[in-house]
């Protein structure tokens, strides 16, 4: 592919740090965590913010693990808006406080998303680890509505939460959210390794789903501007989607120690991924293998090869093809055209067992783990 075939990278997600306080058991970050001692410094960080908006990027998330256990966060986020981004901080909201986010605001973030485990005490402590959590970040999404900025909301839905989904809805109405993502969690990285406790049936699925759509028609009729969006899990699927649009041509992902990725879970692949502390982003961008290797559809083998979806789908997740089968080369097992289908067949039969999963579900942050382990 010629460079000048190549487009911008249009979103820049900063992972400032996989360090967090939390034990969530469907982490995107990966298994095995860098400490802080390999984080880029402040004026690394800014460096690849410059970098980036040469090339053309408008929007920057600032996500970790928890981007607050930076204390630079403020300075980095000065520097963003003088560059002129557009940027949002991604956050459980742990560490957060009116003065931080009085800060953030004059500093000139965007934009502030609060995630959340549940919305009752009980399985939010569960899940994240910290029986002060929840109230936290009740705390902290009013804070954030008072001062002015958009209230979003991110749930992360799956086998354990997703039945309770009208519960989860009543209170983003509570606290005034402007919009919501009900998103079922996607299985990479630690999620992968806990798919037999998290992934729900098609059942709960089309439930939750018809559920929202009420709250959507009531929001509407009462002239509520609140947004919901709804995320299904493609292992109910047959069709897989391109991965992030397609890799390497929109999204570039920056880890902590500066790796940079055409998608978050890209690290995972068993190839050689280059580091913004020895080589230029748009040197990166443009000719490193790490982002070359998928654009195109010369890697592609049978089914996709012939298969005319494949300048739509472009073969699906890479990351997904690894997991299941040992070969990034191959048809997303999403498909149900690829050979390896029957991975995805028998994830979701397990989904309908109903005695205990035999292995026990791994957190991300063990220390709390063991005093939380069963409902």
């Amino acid at each position: 592919m010629e460079t000048s075939n190549i487009n911008p990278p249009l979103w820049l997600l900063a992972e400032l740090t996989y360090r967090c306080p939390l034990q969530c058991p469907y982490c995107s970050n990966p298994l095995k965590l860098e400490g802080s001692e390999s984080e880029l410094t402040t004026a690394q960080w800014i460096d690849v913010f410059t970098q980036a908006r040469e090339m053309g990027a408008v929007q920057l998330g600032l996500s970790g693990g928890e981007p607050l256990l930076r204390k630079d966060l403020a300075e980095l986020i000065r520097e963003a808006r003088a560059l002129g981004y557009y940027s949002n901080l991604i956050t459980s909201g742990i560490g957060l406080n009116a003065h931080k986010v009085a800060d953030f605001r004059k500093s000139g973030l965007d934009h502030i998303q609060i995630s959340f485990q549940a919305s009752n005490e009980e399985l939010n402590t569960w899940l994240s680890g910290s029986r002060k959590a929840i109230e936290q970040k009740l705390e902290m999404a009013r804070e954030i509505k008072a001062q002015g900025y958009p209230m979003v909301l991110n749930f992360v839905t799956h086998k354990h939460n997703l039945d309770e989904v009208d519960k989860i809805i009543e209170l983003c109405i509570e606290l005034k959210a402007d919009f919501v993502e009900l998103a079922t969690c996607k299985h990479y990285g630690w999620a992968f390794e806990n798919r037999a406790h998290l992934l729900p049936t098609r059942e709960q699925l089309e439930r939750a789903e018809a559920v929202t759509n009420d709250y959507r028609r009531q929001l509407e009729a009462e002239g509520n501007p609140m947004q919901l969006i709804f995320v299904t899990p493609d292992y109910y699927e047959d069709v897989p989607v391109a991965c992030m649009g397609g890799l390497g041509e929109i999204f570039l992902t920056v880890t902590p120690d500066g790796t940079a990725l055409p998608c978050h879970s890209a690290r995972i692949l068993p190839m050689t991924f280059p580091n913004v502390k020895t080589t230029r982003l748009d040197q990166i961008w443009q000719a490193s293998d790490g982002f070359m290797r998928f654009r195109d559809n010369a890697w592609m083998k049978e089914p996709c090869r012939s298969c005319a979806n494949k300048t739509k789908d472009r073969g699906g997740c890479r990351c997904q093809a690894y997991m299941m089968t040992g070969d990034m080369y191959a048809t997303d097992p999403l498909c149900s055209k690829s050979p390896d289908h029957h991975h995805i067949e028998a994830a979701v039969a397990q989904a309908y067992e109903t005695k205990p999963v035999a292995k026990p579900i791994l957190f991300r942050n063990p220390r709390n783990a063991k005093a939380l382990q069963t409902l």
